[in-house]
């Protein structure tokens, strides 16, 4: 028998691999590709958003196959060891810079970009599905998306914290002399080398880690993606927008801080603070979230989390030139930006059980499934309108400073487009609604497993 923080750590940690990942495809991918790849701007994101089209087919794919897998390991949890190796293998490929010329390195880079996201796909949604299946009890559903927002916190930490200084340091080794070591090609392939073992070997942990123990109220007598698709209720669409708006905001602010820091306050020495500022800041947010979703409801404590983004924002925009005013509001907003993050995922369990309740029908899967393709949208469509956009301004990715009309895209993408997003996450969270029936629907979904019990012996 597995300890409860064994659990909930083994669960956690799992996050923490994606985002050494993640957190670098959102927030260092884009100058990797217009810096070091040497693809322009517009191309560049052209690329992260057309590749969600593949995303598309396989989000979809890796929840149908999650929803009829049935093994004595159950659903999910399988495919954290079948993911790993390939989730490294692509992650290295990814950040190789070919001998090509422009048009060949953007072959590539849509072939490796799109074999990541793939990888990625086959470890993250069943990491989204098993939540339900560690535990039927809301609290314990709380800790543990608590614990796994916590893991991808210091996952994100330590790419944003260190990253940076990292590809520098590992460049004074492998490309001595060069003018600029961020974009030393060498670097950044060993960096995420080490990125990517290190995740392969937290998916093994993961997996070793977890059990699941709650099984679906109703047996699907179909696989039918249709039929799946049909159950989906009002409520879990409502959580994938919120998904979406999301993941747009943290891209748009993990990748833009770069740029403003290093382009319109010539401040690229602060990376290493402003990773831990921006990202460390949401860490007393996380730990506190369980007990105020708990007393507050999850609806109300993000609209909490939503204002307090916004409160940093008019910080953003009133103290433009102001660097300790600039961290002030790093601060700020990181509580917000990861209230909002925990918030939405402590949504998701809650989304599969009214589907479940109100369609009978278990499509945890298909559910994770879109979850994951709105995520991957977001991403893909916030890196697409800042490269385009930044290229429509004559950003230079080859030059160290850049002029006034690309510092002023910087500006626009940094401080106008999190708002419109946070905006519109208020909207969306008005018509969340699942807090109120939260306690009656979980009783009845105990008492339809209670009569799905099998005879002892028989999973």
């Amino acid at each position: 028998m597995k300890s409860k923080w064994g659990k909930r750590i083994g669960y956690g940690i799992g996050d923490l691999g994606c985002n050494l990942v993640f957190s670098t495809m959102s927030s260092y991918l884009l100058i990797f590709y217009t810096d070091v790849f040497g693809i322009a701007a517009a191309a560049a994101g052209t690329m992260m958003l057309v590749t969600k089209l593949v995303d598309a087919v396989t989000d979809t794919i890796m929840g149908m196959i999650v929803d009829k897998t049935h093994t004595k390991w159950g659903q999910g949890r399988p495919y954290f060891v079948v993911g790993a190796v390939p989730f490294a293998v692509f992650t290295v490929l990814t950040f190789i810079v070919p001998d090509l010329s422009e048009g060949g390195k953007l072959v590539y880079a849509y072939i490796t970009y799109c074999l990541l996201c793939t990888a990625y796909t086959v470890v993250n949604i069943p990491l989204n599905t098993i939540v339900p299946r560690l535990s039927a009890d809301p609290n314990e559903r709380n800790i543990l998306v608590t614990t796994r927002m916590v893991c991808a916190l210091l996952g994100t930490a330590i790419v944003m914290s260190i990253t940076t200084p990292f590809v520098k340091f590992v460049a004074g080794i492998v490309d001595p002399g060069l003018s600029d070591p961020f974009k030393s090609p060498k670097a950044w392939v060993i960096v995420m080398g080490a990125y990517g073992i290190a995740a392969m070997l937290i998916f093994f942990l993961t997996f070793a880690s977890t059990e699941e123990v709650v099984p679906p109220s109703v047996e699907n007598s179909d696989g039918s993606l249709l039929n799946n698709i049909k159950a989906m209720t009002g409520q879990a669409w409502i959580v994938m927008g919120l998904n979406f708006m999301y993941f747009a905001l943290y891209v748009v602010r993990s990748t833009t801080v770069i740029y403003f820091f290093k382009y319109n306050l010539q401040r690229e020495d602060l990376a290493t603070l402003v990773g831990f500022l921006g990202i460390l800041s949401g860490l007393p947010m996380l730990l506190c979230l369980p007990r105020l979703e708990e007393k507050f409801g999850k609806r109300n404590i993000l609209f909490l989390s939503t204002g307090l983004y916004l409160a940093g924002s008019v910080l953003i925009l009133l103290f433009k030139t102001s660097v300790a005013i600039q961290l002030t509001a790093l601060v700020i907003t990181g509580l917000g930006i990861y209230g909002i993050f925990g918030t939405i995922f402590a949504m998701q369990p809650d989304a599969i059980d009214y589907s479940e309740w109100k369609k009978n029908r278990s499509i945890s899967g298909t559910i994770a499934a879109f979850q994951g393709l709105f995520v991957k949208a977001a991403m893909g469509l916030a890196s697409w309108i800042i490269g385009l956009y930044l290229g429509m301004k004559n950003y230079d990715g080859a030059a160290s400073t850049q002029t006034l009309e690309a510092q002023g895209a910087i500006q626009v993408c940094y401080m106008w487009i999190p708002i419109i997003l946070c905006v519109l996450i208020i909207v969306l969270n008005a018509f969340y609604k699942l807090d109120g029936c939260a306690d009656e629907m979980r009783v009845e979904l105990d008492a339809r497993r209670k009569k799905m019990q099998r005879p002892a012996g028989r999973q």
